[in-house]
């Protein structure tokens, strides 16, 4: 039985264990704090393929939106799960750069509909039709968003229930290394576990970790701002993906929301209070300017953190060359690829094979 040590918490290292337990790997999942308690805490976990990207890039994506159906199939439609599409406008100079999307989107799919604002208003629930512009707006109706935190308690659980351990509030890991070799991983507090492999799934830490062992990889982390409303009572059921913010519902009946422009403020000013609490009001007011009764909406919460991006854009899985045994996750889309990832790394582990699907993905591709 393969010995495998998992090294993060979030969707992706949470998944890669859960797949590696079901293959019958004897796993032990390794968190620095709680779990989701990155990235994938503060993800706004829309499920799509809607950009212009590569073949195999898009392929995945949609692979790993129909793992997502095939789970909400499995769970009766659970509330943390849900497909109720996606609704896009843009800013007046965006304009061409959408019809594009759309145009390559039609070719590629999935569905996609060019709506007037008057068709978003009578098809639409929870939008004001006021902040839609006239050239109308982009609706996917197969798309959807995810609650990761509650999808991660279910793989952590099932996990368990294989017989894998889960470790939290660890402290920050390292691999272990001997001979070229990964060997296991050890906190600074001197907790360790021997294995013959290792999943670096930290997030934003992969690339440092991975330069320590002498294989950097390009990086363009930002940093992220997901803020939680208070419930409200608005009718919005799919994503909102506007100029100025992106919205989407919450099993609680909150909203959470974020956007491009607060992202790089809080990038640029992180470390003043005062600026931030003004951002996350900016963000209410923007929210509450697009939807339908323009609903006073009080930020419950908020997480800022880093947000993993490689530099290509398109995420790293597979193994380290240079150091047998160890494997890497590492995404902009954890949200999309979450369960198609972690299945498709599980079984290159313990088979030793590398799934065609796979392949353009790998590390190796810095190396070249």
């Amino acid at each position: 039985m393969v010995r495998v040590v998992v090294l993060g918490s979030g969707v992706l290292g949470a998944s890669t264990a859960h797949h590696l337990a079901r293959l019958g790997a004897s796993v032990t999942l390794v968190s620095e704090a709680g779990p989701a308690s990155g990235a994938s805490g503060r993800s706004l976990s829309w499920l799509n393929s809607a950009a212009v990207r590569s073949t195999d890039y898009h392929r995945l994506r949609l692979l790993g939106i129909d793992r997502y159906r095939a789970l909400a199939a499995r769970l009766g439609g659970p509330a943390w799960l849900r497909f109720d599409g996606r609704l896009t406008w843009c800013a007046p100079d965006q304009r061409a750069r959408l019809r594009e999307v759309f145009a390559w989107q039609r070719a590629e799919g999935p569905p996609v509909e060019w709506l007037s604002a008057g068709e978003v208003a009578e098809v639409v629930a929870g939008v004001d039709p006021a902040a839609v512009p006239e050239c109308g707006a982009v609706r996917t109706p197969d798309e959807g968003w995810v609650d990761l935190p509650s999808l991660i308690a279910l793989l952590l659980a099932e996990l368990t229930r294989l017989g894998g351990t889960v470790v939290t509030d660890a402290g920050r890991a390292e691999v272990v290394t001997s001979g070229g070799r990964a060997i296991g991983a050890r906190t600074g507090s001197g907790l360790s576990w021997d294995a013959d492999a290792v999943v670096l799934a930290t997030g934003a830490g992969v690339p440092g970790a991975l330069a320590r062992l002498g294989f950097p990889i390009g990086d363009r982390t930002t940093t992220a701002l997901l803020v939680r409303s208070d419930p409200v009572d608005v009718g919005l059921r799919m994503v909102l993906i506007t100029p100025r913010v992106s919205i989407r519902p919450t099993p609680d009946g909150a909203l959470v929301f974020d956007s491009a422009w607060s992202e790089e403020a809080v990038g640029r000013h992180g470390n003043d209070p005062d600026l931030i609490h003004s951002i996350v009001d900016g963000l209410c007011a923007e929210a509450r300017a697009v939807l339908a009764g323009n609903p006073e909406l009080s930020p419950r919460s908020f997480a800022m953190g880093p947000k993993p991006v490689p530099a290509d854009g398109e995420p790293v899985l597979g193994p380290v060359p240079g150091v047998e045994g160890l494997h890497v996750a590492f995404s902009h889309s954890g949200a999309t690829l979450g369960l198609v990832a972690g299945e498709l790394l599980a079984d290159r582990i313990v088979t030793g094979e590398t799934h065609p699907l796979l392949a353009p993905f790998v590390p190796d591709r810095f190396a070249r």
